[in-house]
């Protein structure tokens, strides 16, 4: 890993930001930011990315390499939380729900995560294709599908305990979830509109975003400390390392996997850094729906305040290092 790269990283704005956010949670600041201010910059974001993804997918040409990403993406959701599940099951003592729903973060992806990778990319001079916006799409589902799957091997005499649970509000959860619905509509929106319509509102999705990014790692890095506060006591060594090695292996299989359908240095990265981040938004809320048995304490904890920090401050840069070496 280029070192002058993962300083660079460290004391980029945003990281320092999120830096600050978690600091004023373990001290107990009052600092807080409106859960709908929140909100609407996550919206903001997300349009933003979904927006610039389809403007330069249209410049670039839609055909083969499009589907390839689609593809690969889709395996990668579907795959990583089985290697995610073999990791827990080997190191740990947790039951096989709260083994599922963990490992359904980590085949799911983190916008935000994504988000401060192209701009780690831009930072860099590293271009990277438009298109891997429809990479981070199709990674939100397949995942959960595959902890459903692992977590109804673990339930022993289901029927005894009742009928099975309805799961056809999880699939309305994940397919108009508002993360699926905007960066989807907004990559849609880009390619019809084009360069033109970019120039219409460039002045809003572009001048304004690293400010946006910051203010919103910085209520990240609240969530993120209050969780680390909260559950310090129950989670193991051996949940804490998952936390850690679990991102660069998803990042390698990622990275192989991008090189294989020939990406770019920008697009193999983008996928490496897909497939080590994990969920924090769309993942809960289903695992919410489908097993409520689940622990929020243990998988929200995990993704958010170990693995997300992880792959903002030192994962990134080792991510760049990876596609510049597999490219």
């Amino acid at each position: 890993m280029d070192l002058s790269l993962a300083v660079q990283n460290l004391v980029s704005p945003p990281v320092l930001f999120f830096a600050l956010g978690v600091f004023a949670a373990l001290v107990r600041s009052e600092l807080a930011i409106p859960q709908a201010v929140a909100k609407g910059m996550s919206l903001y974001l997300m349009l933003a990315i979904g927006f610039k993804g389809g403007v330069a997918a249209i410049g670039h040409g839609l055909g083969l390499d499009l589907l390839l990403v689609i593809i690969a993406a889709t395996a990668l959701s579907f795959a990583i939380p089985l290697v995610a599940f073999f990791f827990l099951k080997t190191t740990t003592k947790l039951d096989q729900i709260n083994m599922a729903a963990i490992a359904a973060h980590y085949g799911s992806i983190s916008i935000v995560t994504f988000i401060a990778a192209t701009a780690a990319l831009e930072l860099s001079g590293i271009e990277y294709p438009g298109i891997m916006i429809a990479a981070a799409a199709a990674m939100e589902a397949p995942a959960i599908a595959t902890a459903l799957f692992l977590a109804h091997r673990g339930r022993k005499k289901q029927e005894e305990q009742g009928a099975p649970a309805d799961n056809s509000m999880l699939w309305r959860e994940v397919a108009l979830n508002a993360s699926v619905v905007l960066l989807v509509g907004a990559f849609l929106i880009g390619m019809a509109t084009g360069e033109k319509g970019y120039k219409e509102i460039s002045p809003f999705i572009t001048a304004p975003f690293k400010g946006v990014l910051c203010l919103f790692l910085l209520d990240m890095g609240l969530v993120a400390g209050r969780e680390l506060r909260q559950v310090r006591k129950t989670l193991t060594p051996a949940l804490l390392g998952f936390g850690i090695y679990m991102p660069p292996i998803g990042a390698v299989i990622g990275g192989l996997t991008g090189a294989l359908i020939g990406l770019d240095t920008g697009g193999i990265m983008l996928l490496s850094v897909l497939a080590a981040s994990a969920s924090y938004i769309a993942v809960p809320a289903a695992m919410r729906i489908a097993l409520p048995e689940a622990k929020p304490s243990l998988y929200l904890t995990l993704s958010l305040a170990i693995t997300f920090p992880f792959n903002l401050t030192i994962g990134i840069p080792a991510y760049i290092s990876l596609a510049e070496a597999l490219s």
